[in-house]
């Protein structure tokens, strides 16, 4: 089977600084006396290798700080892995940070707009699914409000409407479905279902153990940047909640 993604050897380092300095002028005195500012290493991943089959449903999974966002974003192309490389097959739709390609003094009905030009689609494609996607997300009275108006919820609704309008070979979800209500979360999970029985690849990064257990088929379980497993998602979920009590 092909695969949609492959992970060889990815590492990432940030450099964090050991002194704060608070403002442009205080660094620039500090570099003229040969000072500058010293920095800890911090390894975010180390070594993470996996594939990923195209249709398939993978969850990353581990506690706060463990690095999965970090992976998801090194997916995504946010971020460049410090070693390593991520090939992907396939076009791409993230969901990876709330509000993210959002202009947040523009309207719903703009952001819409706005949102699928940055997809590259059309402003005549966006025009002929635009009921659609404020159907999806219940936002039709709120489509003329600017969208920093918007609580965090309705900016879920409304950037996951627009990214799975149309379907994407891989779709990458965060932890931002979590902040969205009961019902609307098993709207998308429908539609995340509807995607992957079409060839849709889902990579998902949840707190919800039950969510990973029921959307997914794999899962990959990182602490502290280290890939401690992979392979079926209940299994998985189970190494990792016995790993912390």
């Amino acid at each position: 089977m092909e695969n949609a993604v492959e992970i060889k050897d990815v590492s990432m380092r940030f450099n964090l600084a050991k002194e704060r300095v608070d403002n442009i002028k205080e660094w620039v005195v500090r570099k003229l006396k040969g000072k500058g500012v010293s920095f800890d290493e911090f390894w975010a991943l180390k070594d993470i290798s996996l594939t990923i089959p195209k249709g398939d449903s993978f969850a990353l999974i581990g506690s706060n700080g463990s690095g999965k966002s970090t992976l998801l974003k090194i997916i995504s192309g946010v971020l460049t892995p410090t070693r390593g490389t991520v090939t992907l097959n396939g076009s791409l739709a993230p969901l990876i940070e709330l509000g993210a390609g959002f202009d947040m003094d523009l309207s719903g009905r703009e952001n819409v707009f706005l949102n699928g030009a940055i997809l590259g689609h059309s402003k005549k494609m966006m025009e002929e699914k635009y009921d659609e996607i404020m159907d999806f997300s219940e936002l039709k009275d709120f489509e003329d409000v600017p969208v920093k108006n918007y609580s965090s919820g309705m900016m879920a609704r409304l950037g996951f409407s627009i990214a799975t309008l149309v379907k994407p070979d891989i779709l990458i979800v965060d932890e931002i479905l979590s902040v969205g209500d009961h019902s609307f979360q098993e709207k998308c999970s429908k539609r995340m279902e509807e995607m992957m029985s079409g060839g849709t690849t889902v990579i998902l990064v949840s707190h919800d153990e039950s969510m990973v257990k029921k959307i997914c088929r794999h899962a990959a379980w990182i602490n502290k940047g280290h890939l401690m497993f992979v392979g079926d998602s209940e299994v998985a979920v189970d190494h990792y909640l016995s790993s912390i009590g």
